[in-house]
């Protein structure tokens, strides 16, 4: 049985690291969906989720959090939804190697703007890339007066997972009063 007092989704980019970001806090081995990538096209990577991932972490003041990740895939987007009921906050994750990250951004907080305001947006995978820059992040901001914090992080560092963990709580006490 899940009980936690507040839930977290995890959402973005297929290989953004959702899985990895939630792996990296959750105090209970998270249980997962990942399943052989068959959209080699979309990433490289092996195995992908593909339904929901879930982890835990209890706050040092007892109160305990579902750690929800999303499937990354458009496809799955039928999933989501469901994932989102009841959410305090979404952190979208978006990998700065692809592409066109800032269309990815776009797409995933069109869809998850719907069923939450307080979102925080995280970027990640840095470290891989060194042909684009981050302003072009500031600049979409910008463009769109949009007022969502962006963090840029490393998935697999606990320090950059609660951090954005604790802004988007924070967020949340000033919006719902919780």
């Amino acid at each position: 049985m899940i009980l936690q007092q507040f839930k977290i989704v995890f959402a973005g980019t297929m290989g953004a690291g959702k899985t990895t970001a939630i792996q990296s806090i959750s105090d209970i081995p998270v249980l997962n969906t990942e399943a052989l990538n068959t959209d080699l096209h979309a990433h490289q990577k092996m195995l992908t989720t593909v339904g929901i991932d879930y982890g835990e972490l209890t706050l040092t003041d007892g109160t305990k959090l579902g750690l929800y990740g999303t499937p990354g895939q458009e496809r799955f987007n039928f999933i989501w939804n469901t994932i989102c009921q009841g959410a305090i906050g979404t952190i979208i994750l978006i990998d700065h190697t692809h592409d066109n990250p800032i269309q990815q951004l776009n797409d995933y907080l069109k869809y998850f703007s719907e069923s939450n305001e307080n979102i925080i947006i995280a970027i990640t995978h840095l470290d891989s890339t060194q042909h684009q820059s981050t302003k072009l992040y500031k600049d979409w901001q910008d463009q769109q007066q949009l007022h969502h914090p962006i963090f840029y992080i490393d998935a697999r560092k606990k320090t950059d997972i609660l951090f954005i963990l604790e802004a988007l709580i924070t967020k949340a006490e000033v919006q719902l009063a919780i």
